[in-house]
């Protein structure tokens, strides 16, 4: 049975797990979900307008931060929570953990609660692909990847798959994460050069994408590393005092970002006076601000992801699942006879009143 499609929805709610998205991205195959994600985030930054957005909601802490990521148009509503802790490896777990609500906005109905870890990784790479086919000069076929973490497989494959990158050269602090990386894409087409520094990683580099994980003010990319026509690709710098790419690197060329009140506290921007010139994604793609205006000019993609990027992804996902049968029910909301009785979900019309309390037990002293 498709339960997507046969129970009512204001009865139960559909639920994705990483391991039914990992069913549908087995179905569909990899190159057609990155290609699928690319167009429908286009799709939606192309209506931007419609949509009431806000910056996301922080909580940070010694070791990380929670966030809610809500954002609507008039038909849908949806939100993230996502962790940050770039210590939980060290305990077994999951840098970044996330789940997801996509929600009808006529009755409030919840839809659709979807995990997004897997999601997330898979959304982000798609919009670095989009900026990179706005931003990036089309011959542009090698790309330095610092950072090989979590994210660095699925930067990797969509680049290769949607934007035809042939070669990548790989750094990370950590060895053992590049060796995974390169044991992860050693079925692939693509050329892998591990380098001994960031610096040579860059080098001969057309596009260089950062996705480190630490929390810190750091400077992965620096103003010696840039070569003209480069496209720079900044992913890890998300949060406030969390930077990768040092300022003169900013001032190189343009920046773009997804929501400037949002990049401009969270995205290696945070480092520039308030008034320093961004441009938003959205613009460059409805053809309301240039993007590139010359083959040897540097681009820079200062990205923090967006909640409307989850609004896509959440919506694509639940697209292919509904075509493809994927997916289980959620009893989140209570099934009423009477929406106005909730009290009957308990299964009594009233409380017992009478009920014997317990005879307290004397406590006798010798």
């Amino acid at each position: 049975m498709n339960y997507l499609t046969t129970q009512p929805a204001h009865i139960h709610t559909a639920f994705l797990s990483p391991q039914h998205v990992a069913e549908i991205v087995q179905t569909r195959g990899l190159p057609a979900i990155f290609a699928g994600l690319v167009e429908a985030i286009r799709a939606d930054f192309l209506r931007w307008p419609e949509f009431d957005k806000t910056a996301r909601v922080a909580s940070h802490s010694a070791n990380g931060v929670i966030e809610l990521m809500p954002i609507a148009d008039a038909k849908t509503y949806t939100f993230k929570y996502v962790n940050g802790h770039p210590g939980n490896t060290q305990r077994g777990l999951s840098t970044v953990m996330a789940f997801g609500v996509l929600a009808d906005v006529d009755t409030g109905t919840p839809l659709l609660v979807s995990e997004l870890t897997l999601t997330t990784a898979l959304r982000t790479a798609a919009t670095s692909v989009m900026a990179a086919q706005a931003l990036a000069r089309p011959d542009s076929r090698v790309m330095a990847l610092i950072g090989n973490g979590s994210q660095s497989e699925f930067q990797a494959l969509a680049f290769h798959h949607v934007l035809g990158i042939e070669e990548l050269r790989l750094y990370d602090i950590d060895e053992a994460a590049t060796a995974k990386l390169m044991r992860n894409l050693a079925g692939t087409s693509l050329r892998l050069v591990k380098c001994s520094s960031a610096a040579d990683a860059a080098r001969g580099a057309d596009i260089i994408t950062t996705v480190t994980a630490d929390k810190s003010q750091a400077t992965i990319i620096t103003p010696g590393m840039v070569q003209p026509g480069m496209h720079i690709n900044g992913v890890g710098g998300d949060c406030p005092s969390k930077t990768e790419l040092h300022a003169d690197v900013l001032r190189a060329g343009p920046v773009f970002v997804e929501y400037a009140p949002q990049s401009r506290v969270e995205g290696d921007v945070q480092q520039m006076a308030a008034d320093f010139p961004v441009t938003e994604l959205w613009q460059v793609l409805n053809g309301t601000a240039m993007g590139r205006s010359a083959d040897e000019q540097v681009t820079v993609f200062d990205s923090v992801g967006f909640a409307l990027e989850d609004y896509s992804a959440l919506r694509f996902m639940r697209e292919q699942a509904l075509a493809l049968g994927i997916g289980e029910p959620l009893p989140l909301i209570p099934a009423l006879a009477d929406p106005k009785d909730l009290f009957s979900v308990l299964g009594t019309a009233a409380p017992v009143a009478n009920r014997q309390a317990p005879v307290a037990r004397e406590n006798h002293h010798a």
